[in-house]
C-alpha cells in the first residue's frame, strides 16, 4: 500500500471514530477492526492506538456535552474509581492473552452488541 493510500486511510478511520465518539456510541467499536482489518495491525496495538486516541476525542466530546448540559455529575467518583481498577484489571489481562484470542472475543463482543441493538429496535 502506497504512503499516501495509508496516510488517507488514517485520516478516513480518525474522521469516522472522531464522529461516533463524539456522538458518544464510542469510537473503538470501528476503529479498531478498521485497522486490524484493513491496516493489518495487530489487536494489541490497534486497541493502544485507540485509547490514545480516545483520550483526545473524550476530552473535546466531554467539554462539548458538559457546556450543553448533557453531563450530570452524580456518582461520577464512583464510576471513575472503578473504571481505573478494571481498566489496570483490562489492560494487564489483554497485555496477557494471545492476540488472535482478543480478535476474537472483540469479535464476538460486537456481534452481541449488535444483536442486542437489533432487538432495541425492534422491541420499539
Amino acid at each position: 500500500m502506497s504512503n499516501f493510500l495509508t496516510i488517507i486511510l488514517y485520516i478516513l478511520f480518525g474522521l469516522l471514530s472522531g464522529v461516533l465518539g463524539g456522538l458518544g456510541m464510542g469510537g473503538g467499536t470501528l476503529l479498531i477492526p478498521l485497522l486490524t482489518i484493513f491496516m493489518n495491525l495487530n489487536q494489541k496495538l490497534s486497541q493502544g492506538i485507540n485509547l490514545l486516541s480516545f483520550l483526545f476525542m473524550s476530552i473535546f466530546s466531554l467539554i462539548i456535552h458538559y457546556k450543553r448540559g448533557f453531563v450530570k455529575t452524580e456518582g461520577v467518583a464512583v464510576m471513575i474509581l472503578f473504571g481505573v481498577i478494571f481498566s489496570a484489571v483490562g489492560a494487564v489481562l489483554a497485555g496477557l492473552l494471545p492476540n488472535q484470542l482478543l480478535k476474537i472475543s472483540f469479535g464476538v463482543f460486537l456481534c452481541l452488541l449488535s444483536i442486542l441493538q437489533i432487538v432495541k429496535v425492534f422491541q420499539k
